[in-house]
């Protein structure tokens, strides 16, 4: 079994609203990409790291990355496409065509540990073709849509702004709540045989995750335990939690 990465470092970071792609963002001193390609070329078995970037930043990422240039795992950098799964096409096209197992992963889930990885690819080992780590959601999950407030035919109905109609909220009706016990949060890196997953991007089919291409075309996606540290960085929030993560943990740097 021949494993290559994926990580998917495109995004622009937008609500995070530091001015630069979000993979470029620091925490602890080290871009969120470092973190992430540095817990990849440590696991075992991953033989070549495919690097997904904002064309606009090709250079950036280059000097960020240039730590790994003369390492024993190839680390090379690609510009990635207009959407999350045209991003993921174009790390597989660069991928190593000797590696028979895909590990797609975002920078952004930068602290995902090495044994989170190897827990996939044990998932892989044993004969599966899709494995996604997952965590028990906590919360209590409404499946909503949305509903017309007050006001909204266009009629006036004679109030005031200080009267609160014009301050009403948006509204959203439940319609239903799925069973708590049953939903699980995903993170990465998601782990695939590279027929399958080449085979379920041939759709051309947009996804927020690459398991959800493998379960429109009829695949079997297994799920193990995921973990803590593989929070996504979306929020300026995230990055203070994830900064005391690293800070408390032996994850600032794999082993």
């Amino acid at each position: 079994m021949n494993a290559g990465a994926v990580l998917v470092a495109a995004g622009l970071g937008t609500r995070l609203g530091a001015g630069k792609p979000k993979a470029l963002v620091t925490l602890g001193g080290t871009p969120l990409v470092t973190h992430a390609v540095r817990r990849l070329v440590a696991t075992g078995g991953v033989s070549h790291v495919v690097v997904v970037v904002p064309a606009s930043h090709e250079d950036e990422f280059a000097d960020v990355l240039s730590e790994f240039a003369d390492g024993d795992v190839p680390v090379e950098i690609v510009a990635g496409g207009a959407e999350r799964s045209d991003s993921v096409r174009c790390g597989l096209r660069a991928l190593d065509r000797e590696c028979d197992i895909v590990l797609v992963h975002d920078a952004a889930r930068c602290l995902a540990p090495v044994e989170l990885t190897e827990r996939v690819l044990a998932g892989l080992a044993a004969g599966a073709d899709a494995v996604i780590p997952a965590v028990p959601v906590v919360d209590t999950i409404k499946v909503v849509e949305a509903t017309e407030t007050a006001g909204d035919d266009g009629e006036d109905d004679g109030r005031s702004a200080e009267g609160g109609a014009a301050d009403a909220p948006a509204l959203e009706r439940v319609v239903s709540t799925p069973v708590r016990a049953d939903l699980r949060a995903v993170q990465t890196p998601q782990g695939f045989r590279r027929s399958v997953l080449v085979a379920a991007h041939e759709s051309g089919l947009d996804a927020t995750d690459d398991a959800a291409l493998i379960e429109r075309a009829g695949g079997e996606v297994l799920v193990v335990d995921g973990d803590l540290f593989a929070l996504k960085v979306t929020t300026p929030l995230d990055i203070v939690v994830a900064e005391h993560l690293l800070a408390d943990s032996s994850e600032a740097e794999p082993v």
